[in-house]
């Protein structure tokens, strides 16, 4: 056991988040922090900072301390505060894609004043693996980079976000790296042999109820909901195929956000396909898609459980997130664009393809063998900052 402790916040991550990317951010950093930790000699205690509710640290069943993001602890108390005046250095995901504009000025006012405060204390600050952006107009653009020219290093999960981090801080320190929920561990499944493709199907339930609403706040050049429906219809048609309704994000307190009563309804609709009951957290969700012989989702980290367990996937990109990662530094050419389509040509770009899986698994294994040196070099960068700072 190493003699020398180091403190790490976690910085907007998360083990009880209705969405299973962000808990599946938390699993994934954790250990490669702990990696890079314990292979300089020390050994790792997280505190966790997480929106919710309550003033009272928490601690989880491992140990880990949970200190909760509000306005009573960052505005009407120092519990915010006095906490991260306890690290050796901070390490903030920004809930993997929060730190840009398009959420609005309130969550994006909760994103930039959690890590200036942490400069504010003299904690070393790490923008652990995010998108970065967009930030489209001022202040936003002018806090933005004020955060990363202070911050100790800037790594962006897409060239994309590598090159915004460039634009709007020149001089900060960057690192391009990948997606740490890469890191995420899982139990492989075997995959059912009985003759037909079981093709997971993940319906973004935010996407859904836009498209019912008539709103479209991604920008999507097709219908959403009639196009997922124009897929489910062709493959329910095919006695080859087996469909399982996959959840990802499962949160009954934001149910605009939900997968599970979409799923729920398709699975009313779709007598054949298999309702797959609701995950307890990213390692068995990853777990479940490890068995499958394709995946189509809207949801991006059900798409990483796919392609980092070997499993052939075709992403529905939403927003810019999803080329930059997949297209940009995977090589992986297999997404469905936010724009450049019909309901009728975005159902025919994702049925033609699963019937090339050979074709999709080769790209993903291609994709797999960027992935490692990326990640290796960002725990690197932290085990020599944990080196650096420890006390």
């Amino acid at each position: 056991m190493p003699d020398r402790t180091i403190a790490i916040g976690l910085l907007w991550h998360a083990f009880d988040s209705g969405n299973h990317g962000v808990n599946a951010l938390t699993v994934g950093n954790i250990a490669i922090a702990r990696d890079a930790a314990r292979a300089a000699g020390l050994e790792p205690h997280f505190t966790i900072f997480a929106p919710g509710h309550g003033t009272a640290a928490e601690v989880t069943a491992d140990g880990t301390a949970v200190i909760r993001i509000n306005r009573r602890t960052m505005l009407s108390s120092r519990a915010y505060w006095d906490a991260v005046g306890q690290l050796d250095c901070m390490l903030d995901i920004s809930a993997g894609d929060s730190f840009a504009d398009i959420y609005g000025a309130k969550r994006f006012f909760w994103i930039w004043l959690t890590k200036r405060i942490a400069l504010m204390r003299g904690v070393k600050l790490v923008l652990s693996p995010q998108t970065i952006g967009p930030f489209t107009r001022q202040p936003y653009k002018r806090l933005a980079g004020g955060i990363m020219r202070g911050a100790e290093l800037t790594v962006a999960r897409d060239p994309l976000s590598f090159d915004a981090v460039g634009t709007l801080a020149p001089g900060a320190r960057r690192l391009l790296s990948a997606d740490v929920a890469f890191r995420l561990p899982f139990d492989r499944r075997v995959r059912v042999d009985d003759g037909t493709i079981h093709v997971g199907v993940n319906v973004s339930g935010l996407l859904w109820r836009q498209s019912g609403s008539g709103g479209n706040h991604y920008g999507l050049s097709y219908d959403y909901a009639a196009m997922t429906r124009a897929v489910l219809d062709a493959l329910a048609a095919r006695d080859d195929v087996t469909v399982h309704l996959v959840t990802h994000v499962v949160d009954r307190a934001h149910p605009e956000d939900d997968d599970g009563p979409v799923a729920d309804d398709l699975a009313s609709r779709y007598p054949r396909a298999i309702r797959v009951p609701d995950f307890a957290g990213p390692t068995e969700a990853k777990s479940y898609i490890s068995g499958l012989d394709l995946l189509i989702a809207a949801r991006m980290h059900a798409c990483i459980a796919a392609f980092s367990s070997g499993v052939p996937v075709l992403p529905v990109a939403y927003s810019r997130k999803f080329m930059g990662l997949f297209g940009d530094l995977l090589g992986y050419d297999h997404s469905l664009p936010r724009t450049g389509y019909d309901e009728a040509g975005a159902a025919a770009f994702l049925l033609d393809r699963v019937d090339r899986r050979d074709a999709l698994a080769a790209a993903v294994a291609a994709g797999h063998a960027r992935v490692a040196p990326l990640l290796d070099a960002y725990q690197q960068a932290l085990g020599a900052l944990f080196a650096q700072v420890a006390r």
